[in-house]
């Protein structure tokens, strides 16, 4: 029977994984069955992980949005000010809130004292 020698497509997929976990330390980066399993595992940790950003991110702002309608008024609070937002059918973006609230303190407090527009006592006055 003739021998039969083999490809290198086998080897160059393996490379390309190597090449991949070339940043992992010890046997990770160096054991072709090793790195398979921990470029799985961090394949599936990047996926988990892009959720985890974006909660954590929308966590930031509204702490941001937070602080600072507290800091203009006392007893005005973020549940209230998304509130009257939403009443007002100003819906705007809470990440676009926070950096108003970074760089522009008056600017989103005129947002949360236009509240009084609400009032009906002073719609009336108005009307």
């Amino acid at each position: 029977m003739i021998r039969v020698k083999r490809g290198y497509i086998a080897r160059i997929r393996r490379n390309k994984m190597r090449s991949l976990a070339s940043n992992f330390r010890g046997a990770h980066s160096r054991l072709t069955r090793t790195i398979t399993q921990q470029k799985r595992k961090a394949l599936v940790s990047t996926h988990l992980d892009r959720g985890r950003k974006k909660r954590d991110f929308r966590c930031l702002w509204i702490t941001r949005i937070n602080a600072v309608t507290r800091e203009n008024e006392l007893s005005y609070s973020y549940s209230r000010f998304i509130h009257d937002l939403y009443e007002r059918h100003l819906l705007m973006n809470r990440k676009i809130l926070a950096q108003i609230a970074i760089y522009n303190k008056n600017c989103l407090s005129i947002f949360s004292n236009s509240k009084n527009i609400l009032n009906p006592q002073i719609k009336e006055i108005l009307l």
